[in-house]
């Protein structure tokens, strides 16, 4: 079977979703899980958008082994001398490059002639090839431009020297028929493009990105770029895990085979939910809580005789664990360790020790700690953002038709420990009005969401927030079974992201020192 590629780019268009800003720090934690799924090239970023991305970029690029490193650019010889400053001292590494071929972009947004298009493009594959040997070039909006002037473009960027194409469905318009009809014209009518790899890039806007990626394989294409959990611009990109275990489950269809290591995929999708802050929808293919869950009892019946007759893969391929192993409160040290290994997470003796009395606190109100409650302990718990503020004491007091009121203490930066009182519309306004007194950063709460992780009136509750503070946007995220204290660990671990971060000048004046949640 061909070798199938897979470029992902959950770090440069992953991160253009609404809301999903990542630290540096967070940047290469998921580029070296990538790493060990063992995707074939990492996109690691923008370099010319910020220095903080340039910077994240350049740290992949050197630290980061086995995947080739790429970073982006625009057909501008800024951009590409941005991706090659980022890239330079990297191993193994590649620039990507794009520029519009659709009428509708070159007239209305880039202002240029199709011959203006076309002799930039070749100008910057050819600069960018004074830096890299492993340039890739991107017509963008490729499913709504001319089929001849896009056949043009390939040729002269593969003459000057591109050794990737990609062709991108950047507004998520076409369907599969006519896009593996596209891969198959390109084929037959660009002279040279047994020089280059066809790479496909698609978006999901009408939710057909993942077929259209497999209708370009059926026709040619041998590099898939997607995403962790399919996030990305507007409705997303093709999903990385359901393309892998697409070609995978149906070999006999695609003939391609992936270097994924399929045990990595649950693993990695929920690192990159995690420090996203983006939920999976239970119902999502391959990595959803519901997708290797059975409820109804004909379906029940059949697995019991025979997994194969309602399951098409093993969960067990994708790094999900049927154990039924149970934690409580008189598991010690030794379980706890062996647990987290058996799901693939090995622990420092440090961070065994803070995930242990996390675990302790939650087993003495439960009955069972589940494989969920640990991934939760592991996400509150094992954090490379420093802990400036930590929780005290939190004490509420709410009902009808009293105010609710909290007093919070908290454990200051320097030692010191700070009480102060505060009242809301509900426990957890009045809990973060409290914070903000003492914390005092000026910040807004954007959004506040919180989900059962397991079931139960014991359940475990995980709060996600997102707070704005200047013109950037923080992640917050904490799990308790008491939905106040999970509340509060979330706002503070935003709060401790915005505290750690380098200070900029706000763009806008409208910050108070909290928004609202009327819980």
């Amino acid at each position: 079977m061909d070798r199938l590629y897979v470029f992902d780019t959950t770090l440069r268009d992953g991160e253009q979703s609404p809301g999903a800003s990542l630290t540096s720090d967070e940047k290469f934690e998921i580029a070296l899980q990538l790493a060990d799924l063992g995707v074939d090239v990492i996109e690691a970023g923008f370099p010319i958008a910020s220095p903080d991305d340039l910077a994240a970029v350049r740290r992949i690029a050197n630290e980061v082994k086995g995947p080739l490193i790429a970073g982006l650019a625009r057909c501008r010889p800024e951009d590409i001398d941005a991706a090659w400053e980022a890239l330079k001292d990297g191993e193994n590494v590649r620039i990507h490059t794009f520029i519009s071929t659709s009428d509708i972009h070159l007239q209305h947004q880039f202002r240029m002639t199709r011959d203006q298009a076309l002799e930039q493009a070749v100008d910057m594959v050819l600069r960018a090839k004074r830096y890299v040997s492993d340039v890739e070039f991107s017509p963008m909006d490729a499913t709504r431009s001319d089929w001849n002037f896009l056949y043009q473009m390939l040729e002269a960027v593969i003459e000057a020297g591109a050794t990737t194409v990609n062709i991108p469905d950047t507004v998520g318009f076409i369907t599969p028929i006519e896009f593996g009809q596209l891969v198959a014209s390109i084929r037959q009518h660009v002279k040279n493009i047994e020089k280059a790899v066809i790479s496909v890039h698609c978006h999901n806007d009408l939710g057909m990105a993942v077929s259209n990626s497999l209708s370009a394989v059926l026709n040619g294409a041998r590099q898939v770029e997607c995403t962790i959990n399919g996030i990305g611009e507007r409705a997303g990109n093709a999903a990385l895990e359901e393309i892998v275990m697409a070609t995978n489950t149906r070999p006999e269809i695609y003939g391609v085979k992936t270097g994924i290591d399929t045990k990595q995929i649950y693993k990695t999708s929920r690192l990159v939910s995690t420090l996203t802050g983006i939920v999976v929808q239970p119902n999502k293919a391959v990595v959803g809580s519901n997708a290797f869950a059975h409820e109804a009892g004909i379906h029940q019946d059949g697995l019991l005789k025979d997994r194969s007759t309602y399951e098409i893969m093993d969960a067990r391929d994708v790094g999900l664990s049927q154990s039924t192993l149970v934690l409580g409160k008189h598991s010690g040290r030794h379980a706890l360790r062996a647990r987290f290994e058996e799901l693939g997470y090995h622990l420092s003796d440090e961070e065994l020790n803070r995930a242990f009395v996390r675990f302790k606190e939650i087993a003495d109100k439960k009955k069972e700690v589940t494989t969920k409650d640990l991934e939760a302990i592991l996400a509150d718990e094992i954090s490379q953002v420093p802990e400036a503020y930590q929780v005290a004491m939190l004490q509420v007091s709410c009902g009808y038709p009293a105010v609710p009121t909290a007093t919070v203490s908290l454990k200051l930066p320097n030692g010191d420990e700070r009480t102060e009182v505060a009242t809301g519309t509900g426990p957890v306004d009045a809990s973060y009005q409290a914070i903000a007194k003492i914390v005092n950063l000026p910040v807004r709460l954007a959004e506040y969401s919180v989900r059962s992780v397991t079931g139960g009136i014991d359940a475990l509750g995980e709060v996600s927030v997102r707070i704005e503070s200047g013109n950037r946007t923080f992640h917050g995220r904490g799990a308790d079974p008491d939905i106040i204290v999970a509340s509060a660990k979330a706002y503070l671990n935003a709060l401790n992201k915005a505290a750690a971060a380098p200070q900029e000048a706000p763009e806008r004046t409208d910050l108070g020192v909290a928004g609202r949640v009327g819980v």
